[in-house]
């Protein structure tokens, strides 16, 4: 059997770490042959001693230093890459099969196109990259499988129909609902940065885990759901699932409604993705770890998803509907939005809000397609908008947009505009 050579883009994160895992129990299906971190030089090193892979990207000149003194005694050395551009220089290397994609944010947008742009097939959990850049990723929609538990979940159940358009009613994509879904909206003006990080169900990273509990996570599932299943956002409906359990369902136009279920493991729709279109039995062992036994299920709760406990939910939904650069300046504004908070320097209440000021700031009119370039324009753009928002507000406890709205703010202008950028 001849092995599929895989690249895993941000190895050291939590979709890294778990697809390595899922990869090591394959060795005669799998070569690992790349792997990529941006700052994690410690567990960087360890995977490389473990995994002896061919080709290694670093984030920047430093963290590439420090890995040469982590490595030094290392049998096999890689060859090195850095930065953005050696990630794209990666997923255009000829003699990779499969990209795994498990960098978080903006950040995979360019390296998961250059992996489709050159024939590879991708398996992603990077959702961003549909938020941004739907239309540009549309045309690969054949060499994409999903990794996200809930998109994964959606993609099993399509494979029963022949046309999702004329025969899908509506896609549920379940929530946990994080950890406030029933806090008392009073109480959200508290919210400390060690309490949104725990979450109730799902182990992952803290940008993650944030826009879980602000539930912006769930808009830009919605988003790439409408992008990855040509399905317009109208018929896609997210809601509240504490258990967790039932991952994403399929309401169908003949009344039947299917759901995808199984316990709270990536480690099954990541095998999936590796193993698709077939499925592969895993040992005994790794079978009763993720066996799901329906006789030991008390309850599955379902409720819905409220926009005034989560207002970032409408925003994803304002965005995705109106298309264009409106999505890249939701995604650039939380993601700045986002970093502050784990900074203490921006209130949970405060997330949404500093969002929306910067939305509505931007011409979305204007732009109706934009180019990867125009895309990475509008990025920066509200990025620094974001900041400089947030930074006029100093330590103000903002809970109402109309905050934010008080404050000067240079409109996106464009390219051609001199004080635009």
């Amino acid at each position: 059997m001849v092995r599929k050579r895989v690249a895993v883009l941000g190895s050291t994160g939590s979709i890294g770490r778990q697809a390595l895992d899922v990869l090591s129990r394959w060795p005669d299906r799998f070569e690992v042959v790349a792997l990529t971190c941006h700052s994690n030089t410690d567990g960087f090193a360890r995977q490389l001693a473990q995994v002896k892979p061919r080709w290694a990207v670093a984030g920047s000149d430093d963290h590439y230093n420090r890995l040469q003194s982590l490595t030094a005694k290392h049998d096999n050395q890689p060859h090195w890459l850095l930065g953005e551009a050696g990630l794209e220089t990666l997923c255009g290397v000829a003699d990779i099969d499969i990209v795994i994609v498990g960098i978080v944010g903006y950040a995979g947008l360019k390296p998961t196109l250059k992996a489709l742009q050159t024939g590879k097939r991708v398996l992603t959990a990077n959702k961003e990259t549909f938020v941004v850049a739907g239309h540009l990723v549309a045309p690969y929609l054949s060499q994409i499988v999903p990794l996200d538990s809930e998109h994964s979940a959606i993609f099993q159940c399509l494979q029963s129909c022949w046309s999702a358009d004329n025969e899908v009613k509506t896609i549920y994509i379940t929530a946990s609902g994080g950890p406030f879904w029933n806090t008392p909206l009073e109480q959200l003006r508290e919210v400390t940065v060690e309490a949104a990080l725990n979450h109730p169900t799902w182990q992952m990273g803290p940008k993650v885990t944030i826009d879980s509990a602000t539930m912006m996570n769930k808009g830009f599932e919605c988003i790439e759901a409408s992008v990855l299943f040509n399905m317009p956002l109208s018929r896609i409906e997210p809601v509240i699932h504490p258990q967790s359990i039932v991952h994403s369902a399929v309401a169908f136009k003949d009344g039947a409604l299917l759901a995808q279920m199984g316990q709270p493991d990536m480690r099954v729709p990541i095998q999936y993705g590796l193993s698709y279109p077939t499925r592969w039995a895993l040992d005994e062992d790794n079978q009763e770890q993720v066996h799901l036994d329906l006789t030991r299920l008390s309850q599955l709760t379902f409720y819905p998803a409220d926009d005034n406990r989560f207002p970032c939910l409408r925003l994803a939904k304002w965005a995705g509907e109106e298309g264009g650069g409106l999505p890249v300046v939701l995604n650039a504004a939380d993601e700045v939005a986002v970093e502050l908070f784990l900074a203490h320097q921006l209130p949970f209440t405060a997330i949404a809000p500093l969002i929306e000021q910067v939305m509505c700031n931007f011409p979305a009119h204007d732009y109706p397609s934009p180019s990867l370039e125009t895309i990475m324009e509008i990025d920066a753009w509200a990025r620094r908008q974001a900041l400089s928002l947030a930074r006029q507000l100093g330590g103000t406890l903002p809970v109402q947009a109309a905050d934010f709205a008080h404050q000067p703010v240079a409109p996106y202008a464009g390219v051609a505009h001199s004080g635009g950028f």
